[in-house]
């Protein structure tokens, strides 16, 4: 049998927690599922609680890879960037769900007691949202004097879409189209001048319009 290590440990942990679900899966399972004592689990590991929460961080590395991934390109305008990666968070959220529900119901536990893990979780993925208000700032298109509260301000106005708690929501008709709507509220709320995220423009010329016709 191959060394047992930390990497191996939280793959089986992975199908345990997948056949048997957060509440009923246990270490002893874990041990049983690699052929070894549970006192081996917990030479790598301390407790289950420790196990638990490196699992759902390798888990959570990936949905915040899956988001990185399907976010916008650096070459779009900010408006579009910040669209584009509140949709691939949304989207990465509900890939999870629907594909590995058991781990998304641990992640789901995890986050109602605070863990550690779904804090680092948080803090990435505000963290890259206050680069695209930073970047945005920068070019002018964002009017932000603290693009960090911004971000924070922006993930709590958007938890509709990516707290589990909402899950049941999201299956729901037309539920893009609303985050769309809310993400287009953001993006104007941010800029000196209304902006359509789909398009990256300021709505200048035709506010100009408006204005002469009047």
């Amino acid at each position: 049998m191959a060394a047992l290590d930390a990497e191996t440990i939280m793959r089986a942990t992975e199908d345990v927690l997948r056949r048997y679900g957060p509440a009923k899966a246990t270490v002893v399972d874990v041990a049983r599922q690699l052929g070894v004592s549970h006192a081996a689990v917990y030479r790598h590991f301390p407790s289950k609680a420790a196990l638990r929460e490196a699992v759902a961080r390798r888990w959570l590395t990936r949905v915040y890879d899956d988001t990185v991934a399907l976010a916008g390109s650096p070459r779009q305008s900010a408006a579009q960037r910040l669209t584009a990666w509140l949709m691939a968070l949304h989207h990465a959220k509900v890939k999870a769900a629907i594909i590995d529900p058991e781990l998304f119901a641990t992640y789901r536990v995890l986050l109602e007691e605070n863990s550690t893990a779904t804090a680092e979780h948080i803090s990435a993925l505000v963290r890259g949202l206050a680069e695209i208000v930073a970047d945005g700032v920068a070019a002018g298109a964002f009017a932000s004097t603290d693009p960090a509260a911004t971000a924070r301000a922006i993930f709590q106005a958007t938890t509709a879409f990516h707290h589990p708690a909402h899950v049941a929501e999201w299956q729901r008709p037309n539920h893009d189209r609303l985050l769309t709507d809310v993400c287009t509220l953001i993006v104007n709320g941010l800029c000196p001048v209304p902006v359509d995220p789909r398009s990256g423009s300021a709505a200048r010329e035709s506010a100009g319009k408006s204005s002469r016709a009047m």
